[in-house]
């Protein structure tokens, strides 16, 4: 049984930040979820699909962010409570709808959590979620800290079904993938009964049509609601102040940012100093709160990660208040005391403190600081991004680098998002030239495939992995088919959601709760639309090299759908297809024509230069047995033997 469906109120738990939100929302009884795996987000969905029988929930993957939400909508129209978790991109993609939903307001709990990442650590953006709950104007909540994760979560299905209207609850990474002390409440007893009602007036937003009309009556009904929201929001317990009455300076904050602050007044020594106002309700800001705080300081430092948002609602009200409250002087974000870019850290924030309060503050002696700088520097191996042993992604960003040297055009990929990202980079051979947002890569290509007409021949190749290709490439592909572009895609079919722990997508035979599917296969729906498919393995360098070639002189769309499971997936680990060792006496090294091709440039992690012998070799602990290598020495010394498993 998972910890996470223990019955006992009072039982404590080291939870990390996602397990402390999917805890919270079991707790609230939560009946729907639905998502799409995007770090650092995907831990809620995993972990609720892992109880969903226990619990009698229904746990979705589903296509991609907007559908995500509109099944959970469809949950909440019918009375039952749902939750649908997200990356700060997938807002993005879910706006659409969100916005819509908005308007039109919830029936049962519904909860969007948005996992941001500051500091863009698992992706290529630090692009935040919180402006979205201002432009839709629906409620925006921000833990503080574990237990809050756990608790916020469960009071936001009570405050969405009190106002009628979705809530969004933001997270940060720090908070989603960092653990820490929980205090479990109890789990409801519950029978939900699933029933949507629609004969009542069309302004019944209970029992009537759920649309967006009259649009101005729906709109007063959702500032109605934004008021309602700052009656509760001045009352509640998640915003708290620490400090004294009339501080020197006050700090407003909220997430995982009142940690660092705390961290930073204790090793400042300045608890005494300043006051901490810690919001857990940051849209609409609770105005008779703080408009109390700042009337008992002149300075106002505002803490928060990562687009000043905090900071400027918090000078709104005070520009409304300045009557009442005076004239204060703000330091943050907009004044660069704070950086305006990248997550914080106990460190920036005594920095800003250190300045504002005129404190001198030495973290360790500089010449300290330099003798630990250059030990942790010659104790560090250099280690870049690359793709893992056996990632048929490699074997394919190999072969497309081949092609697009042999096609001679200055032909370039544009890329996607996934694992295959790398191939921006040299472990990807630095074939990939353009990397935007999901989908991207094919609408990009599309589009400079209709630049024939302004003298334009170089040759555009798309790259795609399986998930990406049912969450966002489908529009693209159609949109490249129906305008006769001459564009080449090249789906990365690696058996799942893989960069981010191998979860189903459409295209396999199970769902996230391990029953059965149907699963969509993804060359007929490329020749259903009007392509032109073929399929290849990546490990056979010479087959995809020619197909490639051959595809890019042709015209219109053509699809290539390279198949080999990511070497990590559960049917790969730890089964090797073959035996791979260096003959010696055919390895040439450094004297070869190809001057190491094999670890300067290819450079598997399996392959290793032996500085003594001046030899290539093989590291059987990593090597997962692939096999591509063998083909890529022009001496021939890789060789490779089929493996004997017993």
């Amino acid at each position: 049984m998972s910890r996470l469906i223990e019955n006992k109120e009072g039982f404590p738990a080291v939870l990390m930040g996602n397990e402390a939100i999917v805890r919270g929302a079991l707790e609230a009884g939560v009946d729907v979820a639905a998502g799409y795996p995007g770090t650092p987000s995907s831990e809620i969905v995993e972990n609720l699909s892992r109880v969903a029988k226990e619990r009698n929930l229904y746990v979705e993957w589903s296509t991609n962010e907007k559908i995500s939400l509109e099944v959970a909508a469809a949950a909440s129209f019918a009375g039952l409570r749902a939750i649908c978790p997200m990356k700060q991109n997938g807002v993005n993609v879910a706006s659409d709808f969100l916005l819509h939903l908005a308007g039109t307001g919830v029936r049962g709990g519904l909860v969007l959590v948005s996992c941001d990442d500051p500091g863009a650590l698992s992706s290529i953006n630090e692009g935040e979620s919180r402006h979205f709950a201002r432009t839709v104007e629906i409620p925006l909540l921000e833990p503080g800290d574990f237990q809050e994760a756990k608790d916020m979560t469960k009071w936001a299905f009570d405050l969405s079904e009190e106002l009628k209207t979705v809530v969004m609850l933001r997270s940060v990474t720090r908070m989603s993938h960092a653990s820490g002390n929980v205090i479990y409440g109890g789990l409801p007893q519950k029978k939900a009964q699933a029933r949507f009602k629609f004969d009542g007036p069309l302004t019944d937003i209970q029992n009537g049509p759920v649309i967006n009309f009259p649009v101005d009556f729906r709109h007063r009904v959702q500032h109605d609601k934004l008021r309602k929201a700052r009656e509760i929001f001045d009352a509640s317990p998640f915003n708290t102040y620490e400090g004294p009455k009339n501080p020197e300076l006050l700090i407003i904050t909220s997430s995982a940012c009142i940690l660092y602050t705390r961290e930073a007044l204790h090793l400042l020594g300045a608890r005494d100093r300043v006051g901490v106002l810690k919001l857990g309700t940051t849209w609409p800001l609770p105005p008779k709160l703080v408009k109390k705080h700042l009337s008992g300081t002149e300075k106002i430092l505002i803490v928060e990660e990562v687009i000043p948002f905090l900071e400027e609602s918090v000078k709104i009200l005070a520009a409304e208040e300045a009557r009442e409250i005076g004239i204060k002087t703000f330091f943050g974000k907009n004044d660069g005391t704070i950086p305006m870019t990248g997550e914080l850290n106990p460190d920036i924030v005594i920095s800003a403190l250190s300045k504002i309060l005129n404190i001198p503050y030495q973290a360790m002696a500089p010449e300290f600081e330099k003798k630990v700088q250059s030990a942790t520097a010659s104790l560090a191996p250099n280690r870049e991004l690359t793709f893992c042993p056996g990632c048929p992604h490699r074997a394919s960003f190999w072969s497309i680098h081949a092609a697009l040297q042999m096609d001679n055009r200055q032909g370039f990929v544009c890329g996607d998002i996934g694992c295959y990202g790398m191939g921006f980079f040299p472990c990807g051979f630095n074939v990939i030239k353009i990397l935007h947002a999901m989908g991207s890569g094919l609408g990009l290509a599309s589009g400079f495939g209709k630049l024939e007409g302004f003298g334009m021949d170089q040759p555009a190749v798309a790259v795609c992995g399986d998930s990406t290709f049912f969450h966002a490439i489908m529009p693209a592909l159609v949109n490249a088919i129906h305008h006769k572009s001459k564009a080449t895609l090249v789906v990365l079919d690696n058996s799942g959601t893989a960069m981010t722990g191998f979860q189903p997508h459409p295209g396999l035979n199970i769902d996230a709760m391990g029953q059965e599917a149907p699963a969509l296969d993804i060359s007929r729906i490329c020749e259903a639309m009007g392509a032109k498919v073929e399929i290849g393995d990546p490990f056979d360098q010479k087959g995809t090299r020619e197909t490639l070639n051959r595809l890019m002189d042709e015209d219109g769309v053509k699809v290539l759908i390279l198949r080999q499971s990511c070497a990590l997936s559960p049917e790969k680990k730890g089964q090797k297809q073959y035996q791979m060792r260096v003959d010696s006496s055919r390895c040439v090294g450094e004297e070869c024509s190809c001057n190491r091709l094999c670890t300067r440039i290819f450079r598997c992690p399996g392959l290793v230069w032996d500085k003594e012998k001046k030899k290539a070799r093989i590291d059987e602990v990593i090597c997962a047995g692939c096999g591509f290598c063998a083909t890529i020495c022009p001496s021939g010394a890789i060789v490779r033997e089929e493996a004997v498993h017993a």
